[in-house]
């Protein structure tokens, strides 16, 4: 789909609205949350559309069945078999090497569901591909999605999950209930 189409849909027929203030550099990880229902994927497509930017997701493989599979390959979907034991990190920083240019967005919850314990391969995958984290937040109250805030990992995870999270804190996706960044001291 071309910008003017996501653009007509994303903010004419449904009424969103963008915050972005971060450059659109070549390659980087982007961090989203919160992830409270399957209607992210494709708020958050039509966001990255309507703003003129393409974007990866991974998703888990058992999505990927005929026909959604090539719908999903199709806007950016990597199938992931959660069930292997693979090192998702160092086949997407290899990705990142290979790529001129590569935005891969995950979801640190990991889930739709509530969990305070936030997955960190957003972040090693960021750290071992030397590219910064865009944090963007969804917000379904006004019907706002923010990117305004990039960080370089700097290998002191607890610090920089810290800053993280506190960046999502206000933020309230579809089911509010179903989030947490937990306890961030």
């Amino acid at each position: 789909m071309k910008k003017a189409l996501y653009s007509f849909i994303y903010y004419r027929l449904l009424g969103w609205k963008t915050n972005v203030t971060v450059p659109d550099l070549d390659k980087y990880v982007i961090c989203a949350a919160p992830h409270t229902s399957n209607l992210d994927l494709f708020i958050g497509k039509l966001f990255y559309g309507a703003i003129g930017r393409k974007t990866s997701f991974m998703m888990k493989k058992e999505w990927f069945f005929f026909p959604l599979g090539l719908i999903f390959k199709a806007v950016g979907g990597i199938p992931v078999d959660r069930k292997h034991k693979t090192s998702l990190v160092e086949q997407m920083a290899e990705q990142f090497a290979r790529s001129k240019q590569f935005h891969l967005a995950i979801t640190p919850e990991g889930t739709r569901k509530c969990n305070p314990n936030w997955k960190k391969g957003f972040y090693y995958i960021a750290l071992k591909a030397q590219v910064p984290i865009v944090l963007i937040g969804i917000d379904y109250p006004s019907k706002t999605i923010s990117a305004t805030k990039m960080i370089t990992p700097s290998g002191d995870i607890d610090k920089d999950m810290r800053e993280i999270k506190l960046y999502f804190k206000n933020f309230k996706g579809k089911y509010p209930e179903n989030f947490s960044i937990g306890k961030v001291e």
